[in-house]
């Protein structure tokens, strides 16, 4: 029986007619989802009834005091659909990155485990961010959401950093280590 690690392609099989899955479309399309469905701000503001089609970017901003001032909304949920915008957004501006990440590394012939991995951590990472950026508001957990920023990010560039490695012939490595 393989091992969790295995099955989650961190690490190779022991048996020699068995390849690594590459999960970077697995983790591609996670990300996609949890940025673009999950962490959309739509869903409260639909909850609360502050959800206006025409403009919705500006539903919080044209209609979030009003909604407190008549007790639709506390202040602490105005808050809350305010950190939760930022962290939709912030999820869709690191997309880009994590993807061309995992693409690049894919192509570049990175160890199928190496690119799981990234893959893992970004996701661990990501997960950790988005939940403490929506439901916490005190300033210690505000620096653990920016060191899951860093984490998940760092996590991103060494798969670029391992790409450029590989496609250099193994040049850079000697650099920073393996």
């Amino acid at each position: 029986m393989a091992s969790l690690a295995t099955t989650l392609g961190l690490r190779a099989p022991s048996l020699p007619n068995l390849t690594t899955p590459n999960y970077a479309p697995a983790y591609i399309t996670l990300h996609f989802i949890l940025a673009y469905c999950v962490l959309a701000p739509r869903h409260l503001k639909q909850i609360h009834g502050i959800d206006h089609n025409v403009s919705p970017r500006e539903d919080l901003a044209k209609y979030g005091d009003a909604a407190v001032r008549s007790g639709k909304l506390t202040a602490a949920q105005l808050a809350m659909m305010r950190r939760n915008e930022s962290a939709h957004a912030n999820a869709i501006e690191n997309y880009t990155l994590f993807v061309a990440a995992m693409a690049f590394a894919t192509l570049a012939g990175v160890e199928r485990e190496l690119v799981n991995r990234a893959g893992l951590v970004y996701t661990v990472a990501r997960v950790a961010y988005g939940a403490v950026y929506v439901f916490a508001d005190r300033l210690g957990w505000s620096v653990g959401r920016s060191a899951a920023w860093w984490v998940g990010n760092g996590s991103c560039l060494w798969l670029l950093y391992r790409a450029g490695a590989r496609l250099n012939g193994s040049l850079m490595l000697g650099i920073v280590g393996g």
